[in-house]
């Protein structure tokens, strides 16, 4: 008889961060009339005018900002369940769309000639990167860099899954080579594996590794700290971001569970996960650290094989037992070359497909801007330029998450976590105006009265302290109330 399940994988608090592209192209065929720069500060326009700050908090509980280089970035709330992390990472998408449906209305009433883009991938014409960072909270132990080191393979390798796609131009050998040296154009699983120059480190710009170690957990430093991934694509189909952040959390739970990915080490990663970018079969032979080769598919086939066994009597969520099943389908798809069979669920496949269907109906090379063109649509989040929703609609992409539970993420945190604690406040500032200042971990109503509430538990969903300050939050306030929410 098979023994009946033990328990659930632990408990996680889970979040993504994306930076979006922005662009202003001319709708009239000239020179863009914006910059990235200025087009960024349109965008923002109305959220600085509720704010008064381009870094604020929002009723989802997620946070909305410009980061450095003029890239809007969404950062979702702590999701401690996948299906709320998919609906959390799409409301970011949403509220992009619907900042550049504003901006675009104002300047064509203004008769600025120029429509912004917002662009969901990780390279801009340039080849200036930015990024997709994913954040585990995991517990505070002394072997966890250890392990933290083990998982680097499967980040090096996980493209091949879970990757955008990418036409690459250009000498393929020389990363630091945009330019077309005569090259043919081909087509690789990830915008974002070129860009990487190290393993593990500190650093996010200067040298971007695969797992940044900086030590802010925005929780209990004693009994947290946070895995902080910068290595992943942006990704357009729930089915990459729910394998994504879903295989990674089954493996921590092995980790730390003591399972051990230590005998499947690279010798040479950063060599290994450009290698692993530029072959579309898979079978790459990469050096492991004690002489051994392995193939890109070997070693995700034998990740899956031990997050298998340790979850047989596990009590899994059915987003997790599709995690296990995309994962065995993504492989054999990549093992047969097949990128048809997994081309609903996967961005790599779905662009690879879009492309080709394109490029037999128009005889288009590779290479050829209007190819260039489609790649790009397929990121950008706007309702009417954007292949997204098209493909959805029309059976091509599939969705885990409906949008009108998406749409509800936009205002609505999760409920089982601290966003929910933040978000149901700042909700209640902006209706009553009032100014309330908020971070990942502190609440405070800018009064000069009430005291900063610090929540450091981030699967806490309930806090008298919360409630007093939203009492209060009623009480007469001597100054101007505006309903700003910033961050602290």
């Amino acid at each position: 008889m098979t023994a009946p399940p033990s328990r659930r994988p632990a408990r996680r608090i889970i979040g993504v961060e994306t930076e979006y592209g922005i662009t202003c192209a001319s709708t009239t065929g000239g020179i863009p009339p914006l910059d990235a720069d200025h087009a960024a500060r349109e965008l923002f326009e109305p959220v600085v005018r509720l704010g008064r700050s381009s870094n604020v908090f929002t009723r989802g509980g997620a946070r909305l900002y410009l980061d450095v280089g003029s890239h809007p970035e969404f950062a979702t709330a702590e999701c401690d369940e996948l299906a709320d992390l998919l609906a959390q990472d799409r409301a970011g998408e949403i509220t992009m769309a619907d900042l550049a449906e504003q901006a675009n209305t104002r300047l064509e009433q203004r008769g600025v000639p120029g429509r912004i883009h917002l662009l969901k991938n990780n390279l801009d014409a340039e080849g200036t990167g930015f990024g997709c960072h994913e954040n585990y909270l995991v517990r505070r132990r002394g072997d966890f860099w250890n392990d933290a080191r083990t998982l680097v393979p499967h980040l090096v390798t996980r493209q091949i899954l879970v990757g955008a796609g990418h036409i690459l131009l250009g000498d393929p050998n020389d990363p630091n080579d945009p330019s077309d040296h005569g090259a043919p154009a081909r087509y690789v699983f990830s915008q974002r594996a070129d860009q990487m120059e190290d393993a593990v480190s500190s650093a996010t710009t200067r040298s971007r590794p695969l797992i940044n170690t900086r030590d802010e957990p925005h929780a209990d430093a004693e009994l947290y700290r946070r895995m902080h991934v910068i290595v992943g694509d942006s990704n357009i189909a729930q089915g990459s971001t729910l394998l994504k952040v879903g295989a990674m959390d089954l493996l921590l739970d092995y980790l730390e569970e003591g399972g051990s990915l230590a005998d499947l080490q690279l010798a040479f990663p950063m060599r290994a996960i450009r290698d692993t970018c530029h072959d579309l079969t898979g079978t790459v032979a990469l050096e492991l650290a004690d002489g051994r080769t392995i193939t890109p598919v070997e070693l995700q086939a034998e990740h899956l094989v031990r997050v298998r066994e340790h979850v047989r009597n596990l009590d899994l969520s059915d987003l997790q037992h599709h995690v296990l099943d995309l994962w065995e389908r993504g492989l054999e798809a990549v093992r047969s070359g097949r990128p048809q069979d997994v081309a609903t669920d996967l961005d790599w496949a779905a662009k690879h497909q879009l492309l080709a269907r394109y490029a037999e109906r128009t005889g288009a090379e590779l290479g050829e801007p209007r190819m260039a063109r489609l790649a790009l649509a397929y990121h950008d989040v706007s309702r009417s330029d954007g292949l997204r929703l098209k493909l959805e609609r029309a059976g091509l992409l599939r969705r885990l998450i409906d949008e009108q539970a998406c749409g509800t993420a936009v205002d609505t945190p999760p409920a089982t976590t601290r966003a929910h604690l933040r978000g149901t406040a700042i909700g209640r500032a902006q209706d009553l105006r009032r100014d309330l200042s908020a971070d990942w971990v502190n609440l405070r109503l800018d009064d000069g009265r009430t005291r900063l509430v610090a929540l450091r538990d981030p699967f806490n969903a309930v806090d008298e302290r919360v409630d007093v300050l939203m009492a209060a939050m009623d009480a007469p306030d001597e100054t101007l109330a505006t309903g700003m929410t910033t961050g602290v």
